[in-house]
Order: C-alpha cells, then structure tokens, then sequence
C-alpha cells in the first residue's frame, strides 16, 4: 500500500473512533443524523456520469482498482473540504438573520439554474469525455474535485434549507460531521463507480440522461418550496 492511501486509511479509521466515541453520549443520535444528510447530499451529488467519476472509472480500467480507489481519495478529500467552507458560510449567514430573506431569493436562483441544467442535460445528453491528465492519481483527484464550481453553492445552499426547516444544527460539531458525511458519501460512491467500472462505461449515457431528469425534478420542487417560504414571509 502506497504512503499516501495508508495516510487516507488512517484518517478514516481515526473519523469513524470520533464519530463512534461521540454518539456514544449523544442517545438521540442526531449527529448521526447530521452526518447521514452529508452522506446523502454528497452521494446523490456526484451520482450522476460525469467528470470526477467518470475518471475514476478511466483509471480503474487503465490502472487498476488500487489506482482508482487512490484516486477517489483524492476526490473525496476535496468534496469534504468543499463542504466545510460551504458550512462556514451557511454559519456567518445563520448569525446575520438579516440576510436570510436576501438569501432565500438566492436559493431560488441556485435551485432554478440547477434544475435548468439538468433538464438541458437530460434533453440533450452529451458524450462524457474524460482527459489525459499528468501526475499522482490522488493529486489528480483532487485536483477535478477543486474545479467542481458547483459544489461550494450546492451544499450551502442544501445547509441553509436543511437548518431553515430545523434538520440541521449549524455548531461547530454537527457540521463537523455533516462535513465527513460527504467525505463518506463521496468515497462511497467513487468506490462503487470504481468497483463496477465495466458496466458503468457501457450504460453511462442511459444512467446520466435519467437520472439528470429526476434531479431537474427535485430542484423544481425545492425552488418551490423556497418561494413559496419567500411569499409567507412577505
């Protein structure tokens, strides 16, 4: 095992003693809860074919598993770090409540674009083209994670409407494990995508124009949600 993965499997084991150690005092669980909805966030967001996992697919196939999973580390590290910098904003914004109206409107913007996005993308599928890219596997990952534009305003707006609706618990330690939540969910979806590399590279196309639909759906329905939230607070 590489220095780097035996890094990444420590760092693992040492997150789930924590998470172990403090639901052990916490009898209603509800950082379980918190960082059931990172996993949940962070899985369904990079469910559909795309760069990052498609990637990860391309490395497996060309590599080896070990080389795709060490990959989807890389990937997955970022994904958490990602989503603490959009907790600590989601933070500043829920100590301002001044703001919240301003913010709503714009979760709807972000709600609306995202589910015209997957709506074109389900309509007008494209062929996923992963690239040739230099380097360590890991660092490689990491680096297509950084350049997700998406992501940052993805979870912080999911933040901001799971503790609008009183799911989410905005302290230091629920976001702390709603961060490792999507470092979980993360890593467990790019190992599924790595680990059933054969088949995902023959159904892609199938599995991203249906799956684009159903999240455009979603995201209607949240905007909607949010604007109607928007008229009751008016």
């Amino acid at each position: 095992m590489s220095l780097i993965g035996f890094d990444m499997q420590i760092t693992f084991q040492l997150a789930c003693q924590k998470i172990i150690l403090v639901c052990t005092f916490e009898p209603n669980m509800t950082y379980l809860t918190h960082l059931f909805y990172g996993f949940i966030l962070a899985f369904g967001g990079l469910l559909i074919p795309g760069m990052i996992n498609m990637t990860a697919v391309k490395v497996t196939i060309e590599k080896g598993k070990r080389k795709g999973l060490i990959f989807s580390s890389g990937a997955a590290l970022i994904v958490f770090v990602q989503a603490s910098i959009a907790v600590f904003f989601a933070q500043y914004l829920n100590k301002h409540p001044d703001i919240i109206a301003n913010l709503k409107i714009v979760g709807v913007v972000i709600f609306s674009m995202l589910a015209i996005y997957f709506f074109y993308q389900a309509r007008y599928p494209k062929e996923i083209k992963v690239k040739q890219y230099k380097g360590g596997d890991f660092f490689i990952g990491m680096f297509l994670s950084s350049i997700n534009m998406l992501s940052i305003p993805f979870y912080l707006a999911m933040a901001t409407y799971l503790n609008a609706k009183g799911h989410l618990n905005l302290n230091n330690t629920h976001m702390t494990f709603f961060a490792l939540g999507t470092l979980v969910g993360a890593g467990l979806l790019l190992f599924v995508y790595v680990n059933l590399a054969g088949l995902i590279t023959k159904k892609a196309q199938f599995i991203a124009k249906n799956i684009n639909f159903i999240l455009g759906c979603l995201f209607v329905v949240l905007a909607s949600l949010v604007t109607l939230q928007l008229y009751n607070f008016q």
